[in-house]
């Protein structure tokens, strides 16, 4: 690591993960820098065809970067924030939160289907618990199954006739700009709220970079880390140590935070749902994870946490 020579900014090798490390590293340039990418292969990408439901490492996405990091082999890594885990290892920290994209899903099908409009029984792929919930919920019928892959092989498999449809980040097609390419509709929050830190990209250091400070100041976009801040807290409150399907959207309104979040059942009989205002992100993310929890969240957090556990 030399932090007055060449940055050295790690990421995963997608497409998708290559596109939106450049866009860092060019913000990065524009101030004077020299920065190399270099991709390191993560536990997803050893297993690409496990269900990501079935490995249940909360650090699927990141721990070969965190490795990196603390091996000093990369300077900074960027990752999809709703990849990153709540708690991260010693010595790392999260030191810059982009401007968030869309943090909307996004329903692709060849029709361009509305979850609503797609016929009865049609198969929805999903790697997402979240998601399956969701769609669960508002449509029993739909036959829910696994996939796994970067943006373009999701697409390949449903067009191949693997399903009728595949729900996929919209901030994803944004940055590839597939969105006028690839026929889809986009979920509202009412349909299906996106994951914590949907849309946001998050720039990991070590906790003393000498450059840290330069970074952030180059990356970080204060409001969007207010609103990823307080999703992020809020999971933190609930999660207890595995994948859960939990959904949030945070937004700044003049200062205050408004937060929406639910969590539901894996097969989408239950739904508990709430939302909390204040201007501090840990306060207001916390204070809404207890809600959830006192409404009865606990109960399917623990159900999916002993399932796991056997």
């Amino acid at each position: 690591m030399n932090p007055f020579g060449t940055l050295v900014l790690g990421t995963r090798g997608s497409r998708l993960a290559l596109t939106q490390s450049e866009t860092c590293a060019e913000k990065l340039r524009a101030r004077g820098l020299r920065v190399e990418i270099r991709v390191v292969r993560t536990t997803s990408d050893h297993r690409p065809e496990t269900p990501l439901s079935v490995i249940d490492r909360r650090d699927v996405f990141t721990r070969q970067l965190d490795e990196a990091l603390l091996a000093g082999e990369i300077d900074l890594a960027v990752h999809s924030l709703k990849d990153v885990p709540t708690e991260l290892p010693e010595g790392i920290v999260l030191t810059a939160i982009s401007e968030r994209h869309d943090p909307s899903d996004a329903l692709v099908s060849g029709a361009g289907w509305d979850v609503d409009g797609l016929p009865g029984g049609a198969t929805v792929a999903t790697g997402s618990l979240r998601r399956r919930a969701q769609l669960l919920h508002r449509r029993p019928d739909l036959n829910i199954v696994e996939i796994r892959g970067n943006v373009e092989t999701r697409v390949r498999k449903m067009r191949d006739g693997d399903a009728d449809a595949i729900v996929l980040a919209r901030a994803g097609l944004e940055r590839l700009g597939l969105t006028s390419q690839i026929p889809h509709s986009v979920l509202s929050p009412n349909v299906m709220l996106p994951a914590v830190g949907q849309g946001f990209l998050a720039v990991a250091t070590l906790k003393d970079h000498p450059l840290q400070g330069f970074i952030r100041g180059a990356l970080n976009h204060e409001v969007s880390e207010r609103a990823a801040l307080t999703e992020r807290a809020m999971l933190r409150t609930l999660e207890g140590g595995c994948r859960v399907p939990v959904g949030a959207l945070a937004l700044d309104r003049e200062g205050s935070i408004w937060l929406r979040g639910l969590v539901a059942s894996p097969d989408g009989a239950l739904v508990y749902e709430g939302e909390a205002d204040g201007r501090e992100p840990e306060d207001v993310g916390g204070r809404l994870a207890r809600d959830l929890l006192e409404q009865g969240a606990e109960i399917v957090l623990g159900e999916i946490r002993e399932v796991r556990s056997s």
